[in-house]
């Protein structure tokens, strides 16, 4: 059964910590990964950057052969990062274990990861793999997904997912409720009837996903 594994560790002992360095308020997120030619390219997202600076700093990084714009709007940078990963890198050890990096978010002192195994003892190899590299990880939850063929985010689209976090920070949920849809449909630029209707099929398919799902059949 495959396991999902929260965890945070200090940014100087995680590889993509080492080379995106950011100081100061700075948050980076790791966007997606992208496998080519057997090495992992990450696509990650700056805020509240000093964007020549960190380029320049991620340029000096050995271990970087390039790191290309992809996007830019308002306090938000998407940069493609190509780069030499190690044999022994976290991240290599994680692909190795045919773990899967379903989430990563960094700031000057701190990552926090989420990882996806395909069974417990995969996980074990991966915290045997940390323990002997003494890299102090913290690990703060852990659980089963409940559907293996639901994906990462339990089968709900980019788009549903999207809306339905910024939603629950909004205080869409909230009582009283602190944003309406037609004020989310505004942030999104689309009409207050496709929000709702995101909103709707996210959470039935996250339900679907997670509460209607027999534990027997996992």
């Amino acid at each position: 059964m495959a396991v999902i594994v929260d965890l945070t560790l200090p940014a100087d002992t995680f590889e993509l910590g080492q080379i995106l360095r950011i100081e100061g308020s700075t948050q980076i997120t790791v966007e997606t990964m992208v496998p080519l030619g057997g090495r992992p390219i990450p696509f990650v997202q700056i805020q509240n950057g000093t964007r020549d600076a960190f380029e320049r700093t991620v340029r000096d990084h050995p271990a970087v052969n390039e790191i290309q714009l992809v996007n830019s709007h308002d306090e938000e940078t998407l940069y493609a990062l190509d780069w030499d990963s190690s044999d022994a890198s976290l991240l290599q050890t994680i692909l190795d274990l045919d773990g899967v990096l379903l989430s990563a978010t960094g700031t000057a002192d701190t990552w926090s990861l989420e990882l996806r195994f395909p069974t417990h003892s995969a996980l074990s190899e991966f915290q045997e793999y940390y323990l002997e590299e003494d890299i102090p990880v913290s690990i703060k939850h852990i659980y089963n997904p409940t559907k293996p063929d639901a994906g990462p985010w339990f089968g709900v689209t980019p788009a549903q997912r999207e809306t339905l976090a910024h939603a629950v920070e909004s205080g869409y949920y909230s009582l009283p409720r602190n944003v309406t849809t037609q004020e989310l449909a505004e942030q999104f630029d689309i009409s207050d009837q496709a929000v709702t209707e995101r909103l709707r099929r996210g959470i039935s398919t996250l339900v679907s996903n997670t509460l209607l799902v027999d534990p027997e059949t996992n």
